[in-house]
């Protein structure tokens, strides 16, 4: 079942990067989640290349996200229904047509729900890879982009951050889910010669997303006056590398415009952590919100294993390898979120 997007204007000229503009078709799995739908935004803003989105449309999947981002060009945008436990037939191919690139961003990816029932949780991200890997194959794509995370190295220790290729060491379901599509995606490389590039992106925050993470949570909770619950302990707050999704997506779309390692030549495939300016914990996350609403912040720690099992305290990741390509995000930890905040708090049914 096919759709097209609605034009709409509003997008801020602050995130428009010069890039070297030609043609190209590229598919994005999942692009009706939160960071799929900016990575939707920048490539129009960005580029002339034509856009086809497949999505399952389940609890993270929302049209909404897209039709409510600026930019968009229905000549240019189609989305397609999609649940990817099931397999790319030949005529929904043959609908999409020919791809240069395909960035999968599609997976389940709420760490609560993995922990709660993870056999499906699982079975749905290893066949969304199985089955896009499947596909690509038969493709001759210019890159396949996997969007991995920062979680599948587990937690680190304050100051401490992990270069790119270090020890896979998950800590839930979810994030042992990643590690696998990840895993699978290196095989289909390395066998059949699928170019891949793997991105490991750390925790973003910006407009339109999920109700259930950090920073909307942080908003809702402070605008009602109610308490925040944060990870940690006072001598030992929970922390992330934060960026917003439109310099995560920013990233990507450098990162396709630069050739693609294969196998022998290269003993492995192209991976590249994505990361924020600094660390920040989740108290100066949650101070920094409450002075940009101009609410007072009421707040407790909440760190009981037992309440929540499996969750990591402390992520980090070395950014240096794709900052020595010359990349850099294009805007500031301070204005992107002062930017969130204050359009989700003009857009309250997010």
């Amino acid at each position: 079942m096919g759709m097209v997007v609605n034009r709409k204007s509003g997008q801020s000229t602050q995130f428009q990067m010069s890039y070297h503009h030609f043609s190209s078709h590229v598919l994005i799995p999942g692009a009706c989640g939160f960071i799929g739908s900016h990575l939707v935004e920048h490539i129009l803003a960005n580029t002339d290349w034509n856009i086809t989105v497949l999505d399952a449309l389940t609890y993270a999947g929302d049209p909404a996200r897209l039709y409510e981002a600026g930019k968009f060009d229905r000549s240019r945008v189609r989305i397609f229904w999609h649940d990817l436990n099931a397999p790319i037939m030949d005529t929904l191919a043959r609908r999409i047509g020919n791809v240069d690139f395909i960035v999968n961003m599609a997976s389940n990816s709420h760490i609560d729900a993995s922990i709660a029932d993870p056999v499906p949780f699982v079975r749905n991200n290893v066949n969304i890879a199985l089955h896009m890997l499947e596909y690509a194959r038969q493709l001759k794509l210019r890159a396949f982009v996997q969007i991995s995370t920062d979680e599948v190295y587990g937690s680190v220790e304050p100051g401490q951050v992990f270069p790119e290729w270090s020890t896979i060491n998950p800590s839930n379901p979810y994030s042992a889910s990643k590690a696998a599509m990840m895993s699978i995606a290196i095989a289909y490389w390395r066998t059949y010669g699928v170019p891949l590039v793997i991105v490991e992106p750390m925790n973003n925050f910006g407009e339109r997303q999920d109700r259930e993470k950090f920073v909307p949570k942080c908003i809702r909770s402070i605008a009602a006056g109610e308490e925040v619950f944060l990870h940690g302990t006072p001598d030992n707050i929970g922390s992330r590398y934060y960026l917003h999704a439109r310099n995560t997506s920013d990233a990507i779309l450098f990162l396709l415009h630069r050739p693609v390692s294969c196998y022998p030549k290269s003993d492995r495939p192209d991976r590249y952590n994505i990361v924020g300016d600094r660390r920040v914990d989740n108290l100066e996350m949650a101070t920094r919100i409450s002075g940009i609403i101009g609410l007072p912040l009421r707040y407790r720690f909440d760190h009981s294993p037992r309440s929540r099992p499996g969750h990591d305290l402390h992520y980090g990741l070395d950014g240096s390898k794709l900052s020595v390509l010359g990349w850099k995000p294009p805007v500031d930890f301070e204005s992107s979120l002062e930017r969130t905040v204050k359009w989700m708090m003009e857009n309250p049914h997010w």
